[in-house]
């Protein structure tokens, strides 16, 4: 056995059995290693979409993906992605190939600092020494991934570790002592809630992490109904539980102004798994906190505790566990007809939501009606871009539908991010994977003429407009998709945007739908 077959027989002897895959020269042992039938490898045509993926993979799934990266040029242009799975909490274990020990005193033309690149981003950083620790620091590698929160983990693979003999018979290594329990929070803590939401003082409690979703999202909903406080997500969330049957979510807005006005109004937030209100970007003259001053902040659960067990707490803290939670009502969403905009396009996509559909969204101004009109939608998750880094949503598709192969995914996404990872559709084909591809084509990146106004930077001239504008030339969609194997269709109504979206539904396999602006 050498080690790249100790590689990829210790990763799915630990649980990782999908490895999102855009290797070199320096990886072709582990290429040969990858047609062990345990462990499913997926081409992604650039590595941006690779680790994306392995992001989008995760938050579904909930434990780790492995992608194969190509020396230090392949692992930066994977970073943006993991930047995004980084702020989302998502696990993912990258191998990172590398010339071989003996090659790199030469510095040929692909070596660079490897650990340079992946610590900024990376919770645990190794290089393996020789084939036979290859299983061990493999081994450290997916628990490290498995932590709660999930955590980065990037592993660089020299090409002799990976062809020279181990040395070892083929035994399986021997998992890790198994980790502690996940934390809760003190019995002092969840008291000291207890008191302020028992005031009576305007409360919120934002909600995070896995709290969003599951047996936390339910206790919460209990609280609310408990105590007349009020729930909301940041505007940005790594997976939400919503539609109709389940506890309904407020949403922090983007823009600094209304979300200061939202605030004001709170005496108290109380902050589950993630941190106080901050604004997105610092603009002249604006608050980088959104609270209003003499708001009190209070911290219920950190990042790596265990929402549902401390929201159960602050339930019995409160006698409230008989209590039931309000829930989101239902009804039959109208199909919208005539012009396409922010709220057609919202209730259309409220009226062709299938039970049990994955929302991924990307879709910056064209979309930001959908989370208030979508949540009387049928029963959904809805993902979130929790990074910034645009190019995110086609591949967190691509990994979203690959954990769940029985559900379908909805991407959308403006067009000028899509062209940051266009490449996904062609996995999308290759996999044949449920994806409706969205792509809202305005033509610009129209989010920047808003910011624009919001920095004070004044009226944009020809030559700024020049820079966030794309259509000189236009993008052809149609043609795009056509070309790496997705069937696709351009709507321009309220009515065939949501037909479209409905047909979809019925149809195996991915497609795109280019919604002309």
């Amino acid at each position: 056995m050498n080690g790249a077959e100790s590689l990829v027989q210790t990763l799915t002897d630990q649980g990782v059995d999908i490895c999102f895959a855009n290797p070199g020269t320096s990886e072709m042992h582990f290429l040969k290693a990858l047609e062990n039938p345990r462990m499913r490898s997926v081409l992604c045509l650039f590595e941006g979409v690779c680790t994306g993926a392995a992001d989008g993979y995760y938050r579904m799934k909930g434990t780790p993906a492995s992608t194969l990266l190509h020396l230090g040029p392949g692992l930066a242009n994977g970073l943006a992605n993991i930047h995004n799975a980084k702020r989302a909490s998502s696990g993912m274990v990258n191998i990172v190939g590398d010339h071989s020990a003996a090659h790199l005193k030469y510095d040929p033309p692909l070596m660079s600092d490897i650990e340079g690149l992946a610590r900024p981003l990376s919770h645990w950083v190794r290089r393996v020494e020789s084939a036979r620790a290859v299983a061990g620091d493999v081994t450290t590698a997916v628990s490290k991934a498995s932590e709660h929160p999930g955590r980065i983990a990037t592993l660089i693979l020299p090409g002799d570790a990976s062809w020279q003999e181990t040395g070892i018979d083929g035994t399986p290594v021997a998992p890790p002592p198994a980790a502690a329990g996940t934390k809760v929070p003190d019995a002092a803590r969840i008291e000291h809630i207890a008191r302020v939401l028992r005031s009576g003082e305007p409360a919120l409690i934002i909600l995070a992490g896995r709290s969003t979703r599951g047996p936390a999202l339910e206790w919460a909903g209990r609280i609310k109904a408990a105590t007349g406080c009020r729930i909301a997500t940041q505007f940005f969330t790594a997976r939400i539980e919503r539609g109709v049957g389940r506890v309904p979510l407020e949403r922090i807005p983007y823009a600094v102004g209304p979300a200061i006005e939202y605030l004001k109004g709170f005496r108290h937030i109380i902050t589950v798994e993630t941190t106080e209100p901050i604004a997105f970007f610092s603009y002249p003259d604006k608050p980088s906190l959104l609270k209003s001053p003499g708001t009190a902040v209070h911290s219920l659960i950190e990042t790596d505790e265990d929402g549902a067990a401390g929201l159960r707490m602050l339930v019995e803290a409160l006698d409230a566990t008989n209590v039931a939670a309000v829930l989101q009502s239902g009804s039959v969403t109208a199909v919208p007809s005539g012009a396409l905009g922010p709220t057609s396009i919202a209730q259309a996509l409220a009226a062709a939501l299938p039970e049990n559909a994955i929302l991924v969204d990307e879709s910056l101004t064209t979309g930001r009606e959908t989370m208030g009109l979508t949540a009387g939608a049928a029963p959904h998750d809805l993902i979130n871009n929790m990074g910034g880094s645009i190019g995110y949503g086609t591949p967190v598709a691509t990994g979203a539908a690959l954990a769940c192969p029985d559900r379908r995914v909805f991407c959308m996404v403006g067009d000028g991010s899509a062209m940051y990872t266009i490449q996904s559709l062609w996995t999308h084909a290759r996999e044949s994977l449920n994806i409706t591809t969205i792509i809202f084509a305005n033509n610009s990146y129209a989010i920047l003429k808003a910011e624009y106004a919001n920095m004070g930077a004044g009226a944009p001239g020809a030559r700024a407009l020049a820079m966030i504008d794309i259509d000189r030339p236009r993008i052809d969609w149609l043609a795009m998709a056509k070309s790496m194997g997705v069937p696709a269709v351009a709507v321009d109504t309220a009515e065939a945007f949501h037909r479209a979206m409905a047909n979809s539904v019925h149809e195996p396999g991915p497609c795109l739908i280019e919604v002309r602006l």
